[in-house]
């Protein structure tokens, strides 16, 4: 029987719990945000002990369904000052699942300025003092923690970011290889920091495999969700073989690769920096063209990405990440933009925020467009180092804007917008705007439909569809993030009948439940409803759905296109 496992941070004690009735269902993101509008203030300081911290595997995660293995974090963002899910891959979500471990919620903060590390077992948490780790970063914790502990512990770690509190810092997870995964976006990490707690391991001794209620039709519904991942050409042939970045030179030719600090849309270098130079580049040096961030994943659209001398640089090398460093700061050196990644990682800092941020930072003149090695520097002497400046840039696009008085600042309720021009591809526009999350790509992904032909087309240039589908995918989104699956299979699930029956069926039979699609999107609704609820008490309002009005009042090349929504167009995503 699943249990919640808390931890009070304040009196440094421990409890089992039984899971309340009503969170029986739930997994995931429905979970985490559950567990937060129920217990955390919504005006709370989000770096006070009235905050909770809490993880949840997600309702399919620990089973051996294809691309189950996401574990979701949620708390009040320090970023954005409303509710935060973020997910990721990586050892630490099939391991609680089959701990038995439905939740861990984390609250309180210490009295004292004592850090520790909570290890996580089948009996429990033990909470322990920690000195030895401090102000070191992700990839040193884990070979630390290893060595103490044994190669099959996972982790999950805060680098220098997350211990000074800097509202971009991510909580790392370790991947089954032992690199790093990211609870990215909104600055989870400074929340983790502000408990006091570095790293987190979870001993998997004792666990067992995650009980079926029918066994046979879990294995029919697999085999069936399996085929769609594989036979889709996204998700089975062009993540797998280029990596997000695939989308590099797609998003240059529709205008929408938002270049030197959203001033245009298309970038010079994109070739430099493409999925298809990355892929060959990769093969070359004999690193890996695929490879999975968790155990069970077929989609394989991470990567490791080596230096000229064979040697490890990065892994999980994202699109979003190229694109920041690459078409928006117009660097065009491939290399340098993976060596940021990796101190990125090893800093704990969100890449999307600080990619952006770096942007925002080259127009208020700190550094010189396309100058990667300043870049470098201000990365591991000013933020890695938690200089004044270096506090300053860790807090984000917004941060910088604020304190250097730049007036284009790509962010919406202060967290930054990724990858995406919304002048070009009005539908991410919508996302961006009404996401609960602050801008939030993945929140509900329009590219599929707006530029990639999944799931149907809508015109990205015209408004005509955007509300909706925006909408729709929104609710889908919140309803797979409560699954425990990756956004991924979000594109057989719009395109290959077979799809999204397999994986409610695979749910069905986990449980031995009689879910319907329209049960499905009904989580999904109550989910979106439900953070919007927690961030309207916080103070954020319509008028925080908003883009910056640089949107409207610069046309982006080479489609001249403005962001042209009126307000009332916006709100009307609400209504469902």
């Amino acid at each position: 029987m699943d249990k919640i496992f808390r931890v009070n941070m304040t009196d440094l004690t421990t409890k089992i719990e039984e899971v309340p009735a009503a969170w029986a269902g739930l997994g995931g993101r429905a979970l985490t945000s559950t567990i937060v509008a129920a217990e955390v203030p919504p005006t709370c300081h989000a770096l006070s002990a009235q905050n909770v911290l809490c993880f949840a595997p997600g309702l399919l995660t620990g089973t051996a369904a294809a691309n189950s293995g996401r574990l979701s974090a949620g708390a009040k963002s320090p970023l954005t000052g409303g509710i935060k899910e973020s997910n990721a891959g990586g050892t630490a979500a099939q391991m609680l699942a089959k701990l038995g471990i439905k939740a861990l919620i984390i609250e309180g903060a210490p009295k004292s300025g004592t850090w520790y590390n909570l290890s996580v077992g089948i009996n429990g948490v033990t909470i322990n003092e920690e000195k030895e780790l401090l102000g070191v970063g992700n990839f040193a914790v884990i070979d630390a923690v290893e060595q103490r502990l044994g190669k099959k512990t996972g982790v999950l770690t805060i680098g220098i970011a997350g211990e000074l509190k800097m509202t971009a810092a991510n909580i790392s997870v370790k991947d089954p290889d032992s690199k790093i995964r990211s609870h990215g976006r909104g600055g989870l990490g400074a929340v983790m920091g502000s408990k006091q707690i570095k790293f987190i391991s979870i001993d998997g001794e004792g666990s067992k495999p995650v009980t079926i209620a029918d066994p046979e039709k879990f294995k029919t519904a697999a085999r069936a969700f399996s085929k769609a991942l594989l036979d889709h050409p996204v998700s089975g042939e062009g993540l797998p073989t280029y990596g997000t970045n695939v989308l590099v030179n797609i998003l240059n030719e529709a205008g929408g690769l938002p270049t030197r600090n959203f001033t245009t849309g298309q970038f010079e270098g994109h070739d430099k920096i493409s999925g298809e130079t990355m892929h060959d580049t990769i093969a070359a040096r004999g690193g890996k063209v695929k490879h999975g961030c968790h155990a069970g994943c077929i989609i394989q659209c991470s990567q490791v990405y080596n230096d000229k001398d064979g040697k490890y640089v990065t892994s999980g090398f994202e699109y979003e990440t190229i694109w920041g460093l690459g078409a928006d700061c117009c660097i065009d050196n491939l290399d340098d933009i993976a060596r940021a990644d990796n101190l990125m990682d090893d800093i704990g800092i969100d890449s999307i925020e600080t990619a952006v941020m770096f942007g925002v930072a080259m127009e208020a003149g700190i550094l010189n467009w396309g100058d990667s090695k300043e870049m470098l520097r201000l990365l591991t002497e000013e933020i890695g180092k938690g200089t004044a400046l270096g506090r300053i840039l860790g807090g984000g696009a917004g941060s910088v804007g604020r304190t250097y008085g730049v007036t284009r600042v790509p962010v919406v309720k202060n967290q930054a917008i990724p990858a995406y021009d919304p002048r070009s591809v009005k539908g991410i526009g919508i996302t961006y705007a009404t996401s609960t999350m602050g801008a939030d790509h993945t929140s509900g992904y329009t590219i599929a439909t707006n530029i990639l032909n999944v799931g149907g087309y809508v015109d990205p240039l015209k408004k005509d569809g955007q509300v909706e589908l925006s909408r729709n995918l929104q609710i889908a989104t919140a309803a797979v993030d409560s699954t425990g699956m990756c956004i991924f299979v979000a594109f057989p699930a719009l395109d290959i009948p077979e799809c999204l029956p397999a994986l409610i069926d695979m749910i069905n039979a986990r449980f031995g439940i009689a879910l319907t699609g329209d049960d499905v999107t009904n989580l999904g609704k109550h989910v979106l409803k439900l953070e919007r609820k927690f961030n309207q008490e916080a103070g954020l309002t319509n008028v925080h759905d908003r883009l910056p009005d640089f949107f409207k009042n610069e046309p982006v090349a080479p489609h001249n296109a403005v962001w042209d929504f009126t307000d009332a167009e916006i709100d009307e995503f609400w209504n469902f």
